[in-house]
């Protein structure tokens, strides 16, 4: 009897590790039965049964996965190397380790798939300026091809644009063109709102509005220091004309 006692206690004490089970809050147990999926449990404490059951241990925490480099062509032909990074979560333990054989894996191969379709769908400009429409698009297409694996894509965010030195030296040129031209409409238009108040002026004092301008250039003239003015002779004709 004491035998028997002693076998069932060592039997006990063998089994009953293997019967427990804890998980944490951010775990869940996924239970298969003889090869079959019956439960999925968890978090805290609960039991299988030894040698029958087996228990597969899922993380529901959110996942920050780098998206490596890739050399993408964009749209616009301008060679680039774009990286990424994916925060995603799983939401049905039972999809993402049936359906899928490596949930990690397969999210980090259709990320990488994903950038290089929508980047070689966008031209350089937008690549550059609507980071935000790129971001909100990759995060569409990944979230929509993980959704059948019980993966939800929480972010997306295009980390680093790499462009070649010449393409580079192209754009400050480019940007430099650009605010030259922003720098002389703004100039053009100051000088025509100037004309039209100069031009009103000249009609409430019955004076011609370019000697109402000249008289301005020299108020602006005069507060320079050791400057001297030469009033041209037809414009002291002009102001006896005006009399």
């Amino acid at each position: 009897m004491s035998s028997l006692i002693i076998g069932i206690i060592i039997a006990l004490a063998i089994i009953l590790p293997q019967a427990i089970k804890i998980t944490k809050e951010y775990e869940r147990g996924v239970i298969f039965r003889l090869g079959r999926y019956v439960d999925t449990k968890g978090p805290g404490l609960f039991f299988i049964i030894p040698v029958i059951d087996k228990m597969v241990g899922v993380d529901l925490r959110i996942v920050t996965q780098d998206v490596p480099s890739q050399d993408i062509i964009t749209r616009d032909n301008v060679p680039v190397k774009v990286d990424a990074v994916v925060y995603y979560k799983m939401t049905d333990p039972q999809k993402a380790t049936i359906d899928v054989e490596n949930y990690r894996k397969a999210t980090s191969q259709i990320s990488q798939t994903s950038l290089r379709g929508v980047i070689g769908a966008s031209e350089l400009d937008e690549l550059l300026a609507e980071r935000r429409k790129l971001n909100d698009k990759l995060h569409e297409v990944i979230d929509e091809a993980t959704d059948p694996w019980g993966i939800k894509v929480t972010g997306v965010e295009i980390k680093h644009v790499e462009i070649p030195k010449s393409m580079q030296r192209s754009i400050a040129k480019q940007a430099e063109a650009e605010r030259v031209k922003r720098g002389k409409i703004i100039l053009a238009e100051g000088e025509f709102l100037a004309a039209k108040k100069l031009k009103e002026a000249g009609e409430v004092l019955d004076a011609e509005p370019i000697i109402l301008r000249y008289l301005e250039t020299l108020s602006d003239a005069s507060k320079e220091p050791n400057t001297s003015i030469l009033f041209p002779m037809e414009m002291l004709r002009m102001f006896d004309k005006n009399k």
